[in-house]
């Protein structure tokens, strides 16, 4: 039987190229394959070491028919490395479809860590680090966005996000009215040359974000945990899910309706919102 490659899931630089491990370029001068979520981005980081292998895409909207293709050259004794655009693969990118995949068939699958702009941000935040929760980036939907604030909203632990500079500041103002006006640092262009922290209170960072012409830049930001602990039925109910709040009266035999109208009123929501939310994930 032809044995089985190995998927090796590659970190790369977050910014600067020079963040990168002796470990990460040895192995990807050595597989047969390599796969970049944006080829025409991972192709400036190969050059510069002068690294040449074959390279094709593997992306959100690709992943499907692209995954088969992987595990099939894998299952052939072929070697693939899985890198994203920068950092670590399968953060807030489709690269844990791809392991998933790789372990349902039995094959290998190893990592060379490295740069992940998350943990960066947080240690850099001055915000506690012992205990903290990553939530990626937020709905591109208000009310969902809306929905997912209000359920980390007592959340105690730092909170890190993923924010486009794009709608930065709506996010900042929703993340104020909802979760209360925390410390937060907000993180911009880590390790690149115009590499900016501005910390202080939500109110603070809105304010000083008004007077920019253009906000540019990934950015990564890490939120103070919840310090309101007297609510604790508020607590209850934004620890549920949409549909665990639902179920928690439906199974009281409360009429779906009227369960609603419950949910809405225990959340702060509208009725439309809740109904909108709870049919979405049924």
């Amino acid at each position: 039987m032809e044995e089985k490659g190995t998927l090796y899931l590659v970190s790369t630089p977050i910014g600067n190229l020079e963040d990168i491990t002796f470990r990460a370029i040895k192995t990807l001068q050595e597989v047969d394959l390599i796969a970049a979520e944006d080829t025409r981005h991972s192709l400036k980081l190969l050059n510069h070491y002068e690294i040449k292998k074959p390279l094709i895409s593997y992306f959100e909207h690709n992943k499907i028919q692209r995954g088969v293709e992987l595990i099939n050259r894998l299952l052939s004794g072929e070697s693939v490395a899985l890198i994203t655009d920068a950092g670590t693969p399968g953060i807030s990118d489709p690269g844990e479809q791809m392991v998933k995949l790789a372990i349902e068939e039995n094959i290998n699958v190893t990592m060379i860590p490295g740069c992940t702009a998350s943990i960066m941000a947080l240690v850099l935040s001055g915000l506690p680090c012992k205990t903290f929760c990553f939530e990626g980036f937020l709905s591109h939907s208000k009310r969902e966005r809306r929905a997912q604030l209000e359920r980390i909203c007592y959340e105690e632990r730092t909170i890190i996000f993923y924010v486009s500079p794009h709608n930065c500041l709506d996010i900042l103002n929703e993340m104020k009215n909802i979760l209360g006006d925390r410390k937060v640092a907000l993180c911009r262009e880590l390790t690149k040359k115009f590499e900016e922290i501005i910390r202080g209170q939500l109110t603070e960072i809105i304010e000083q974000l008004k007077l920019r012409e253009k906000i540019k830049g990934e950015i990564v930001l890490v939120i103070e945990g919840s310090t309101n602990t007297n609510n604790n039925e508020d607590k209850q109910w934004h620890s549920l899910s949409i549909e665990e709040h639902m179920e928690h009266y439906l199974s009281q035999n409360i009429e779906r309706k009227e369960a609603m109208k419950m949910v809405a009123k225990d959340r702060g929501l509208t009725k439309r919102e809740v109904y909108s939310m709870y049919m979405k994930k049924t």
